[in-house]
């Protein structure tokens, strides 16, 4: 095995971040990237539970007034995600950017089964994925980012400074595995892996 090959324990942990309907909207979120991204996280969420690999669910639920907001249509996941859900998937609940601050505990529970191992996907790459990122990285976990299984949007910032998508991404990449926080990785080389512990 080479120095750089992918190892997925047999109890990684795939975590989707907030992949609701609500971000379908593009009337309120603006122009998004990586159109795969939905089908790079279905193709993930059948891997794990194909392997028998824990899957963690976590939904965005925001202030009034937003399409994520729980009396809304957008606070539900998206078919796909729905689809897979299963009733061994873990279902958290969060209100701000990190999973770590949702309910049940999250990290409460990794601590219970025994999981050092995360793999990260959903949206917005930018945000709340970055963010729960670098908060595992930051609790010792053993964070893997599947960038191309992550998605965002346009933002603006601060006197007239605007990144597109595409710039966010990559910003988050560089923030992510240059930072030390997680390995930016993409779906093929974690589908590829993720068999690998499973094999008699």
């Amino acid at each position: 095995m080479t120095q750089n090959a992918i190892e997925i324990a047999a109890d990684s942990a795939l975590l989707v971040i907030d992949v609701q309907k609500g971000f379908d909207d593009a009337s309120f979120w603006g122009k998004r990237n990586n159109p795969a991204a939905e089908g790079n996280i279905a193709a993930l969420m059948d891997a794990w539970r194909e392997t028998g690999r824990p899957v963690v669910l976590v939904r965005h639920a925001s202030r009034p007034g937003s399409v994520l907001a729980p009396d809304q249509p957008g606070h539900a996941f998206k078919d796909f995600v729905e689809e897979r859900r299963g009733k061994e998937a873990l279902l958290v609940t969060k209100a701000v950017n990190s999973a770590f601050y949702g309910t049940p505990d999250l990290a409460e529970w990794l601590t219970a089964s025994g999981i050092r191992q995360l793999v990260v996907a959903g949206i917005q790459t930018n945000m709340c994925v970055e963010t729960t990122a670098r908060m595992a990285g930051n609790l010792g976990y053993e964070v893997l980012v599947p960038l191309d299984a992550t998605h965002t949007f346009d933002l603006a910032g601060p006197g007239g400074l605007s990144l597109t998508a595409d710039a966010l991404a990559d910003a988050t990449a560089v923030n992510l595995q240059g930072g030390g926080f997680a390995r930016v990785v993409t779906t093929a080389e974690l589908l590829d892996a993720a068999p690998a512990v499973h094999t008699p």
